[in-house]
């Protein structure tokens, strides 16, 4: 009982509004402190867990990250914005399902949700209020969109679940991709229906010219061929991640420079970007690593799995509580701190009843999708608030509608697992 004090201690200090980072740092110390009674051993514990950040493997965060703000910087998420909704500008709602393509395209150059939606905020929201768009839609086609970028490779969850598991970071990555595509092409279903019974939250149609989208068409091709050597050399494991990451940050500035975009300001600006971004995780993971050296210490994850096996539980039961537990987590937690936290105790469970470690690291990502838009928490929920003006409840309100497709792709997933296994067992 007193082992698991240290959760309880994380659990006020966060409620209290210390930073994730500090958070699991202090209620590691203590816990570590608490177990071995030596503060000589809890200090060589912080030495060993500030050295963790320098593996290789994570380098490849700031090379993704840099590449989504180069990409901002150089205006590519516009022009896939406005190549989206010049060719789906016939449809009623079709700047809404512009937007959501704009944004799983943006996401095979970012990786990080909240990003995605700061940009297509400024970018889509206010186009479609001036063309007569409900609030309640743009906000939820933005929000809802954005949480695709995280399943869309490179995607910096998932990235962190590897590291975190020791999972094969290429193959996570390439699972994504498979119920990306499904979550996009559901999400626009939605849309299409949502109009169809509330035709006021749309304009039927908006006229653009055949010329207008034929030169849209030219401006993205630098775009999508980033897309396709990121995501060829993902899949055919030529590079590593990082090198990928690295390779995808310098032609995302070559392209800038090349169109007249991208300016000293701008690098400068996405450099400082990075740098913050990429502080903030390893702060992060730094504060995780002690807190999982208190963990590995106590023997809570053994035990935590010796007492669910010996419950004799079909394995789908514990699946499906460990879903319903990362969904009412992730409504007052961000991603990357609730995997940091939750995995040294869920990843050890679902692998001792025989799911695929990549299967798993594709569902939670869906479930730490819903908290980035679910209340009380939901930071692309915030971000599109304070990006837009427009009131968070109703971001809330157009997001919770658009919610029902990431339940609809997870229970796909579920079913059928091939939907993110099968790409990554075709790789070398």
């Amino acid at each position: 009982m007193i082992a698991t004090l240290p959760f309880f201690i994380l659990i006020i200090i966060l409620l209290l509004g210390v930073p994730i980072a500090f958070a699991l740092a202090g209620a590691g110390i203590f816990g570590i402190w608490l177990i071995k009674g030596d503060f000589n051993i809890v200090l060589n514990m912080l030495k060993t867990a500030t050295l963790f950040v320098g593996d290789y493997n994570l380098t490849t965060i700031p090379m993704f990250i840099l590449m989504a703000y180069l990409s901002s910087s150089s205006g590519l998420a516009k022009d896939l914005y406005t190549a989206a909704s010049n060719w789906l500008s016939d449809i009623r709602g079709g700047l809404a399902i512009a937007t959501v393509f704009a944004c799983a395209i943006f996401g095979a150059m970012s990786g990080a949700s909240v990003a995605a939606a700061a940009v297509m905020s400024n970018i889509a929201i206010s186009n479609m209020r001036r063309l007569g768009y409900s609030e309640v839609l743009a906000a939820g086609s933005v929000g809802v969109g954005s949480t695709i970028v995280i399943l869309i490779p490179p995607s910096v969850p998932m990235i962190i679940y590897g590291i975190a598991t020791q999972t094969s970071i290429g193959k996570l990555l390439v699972a994504g991709v498979i119920p990306g595509i499904i979550l996009s092409i559901l999400l626009a279903i939605c849309i299409l229906i949502w109009v169809a019974i509330r035709p006021s939250h749309a304009p039927e149609k908006v006229k653009v010219s055949w010329e207008e989208r034929w030169r849209s068409v030219r401006n993205i091709w630098p775009s999508l061929l980033l897309i396709l050597i990121v995501l060829v050399l993902l899949y055919t494991g030529v590079v590593t991640p990082t090198e990928v990451g690295a390779i995808g940050a310098f032609m995302s500035a070559l392209i800038g420079v090349a169109m007249g975009r991208l300016n000293w300001s701008g690098a400068i600006y996405a450099i400082k970007e990075t740098i913050r971004t990429s502080t903030m995780i390893f702060l992060i993971m730094i504060g995780a690593n002690i807190f999982g050296y208190y963990m590995t210490m106590s023997r809570i994850p053994q035990h935590v799995v010796e007492i669910v096996m010996a419950m004799n539980l079909n394995r789908w039961i514990i699946i499906i509580g460990i879903i319903v537990v990362y969904f009412i987590i992730s409504m007052v937690m961000d991603e990357i701190p609730l995997l940091l936290i939750t995995l040294p105790l869920t990843f050890p469970l679902i692998t001792s009843v025989g799911f695929d470690p990549i299967w798993f690291g594709v569902l939670s990502t869906l479930m730490v999708a819903m908290g980035l838009i679910f209340p009380p928490v939901g930071m692309v929920a915030f971000v599109i608030s304070g990006a837009s003006n427009i009131n968070l409840m109703t971001v809330y309100r157009g997001t919770a509608i658009m919610i029902i497709t990431i339940f609809v792709t997870t229970a796909l997933v579920m079913i059928f697992p091939q939907i993110a296994l099968w790409l990554p067992a075709t790789m070398r």
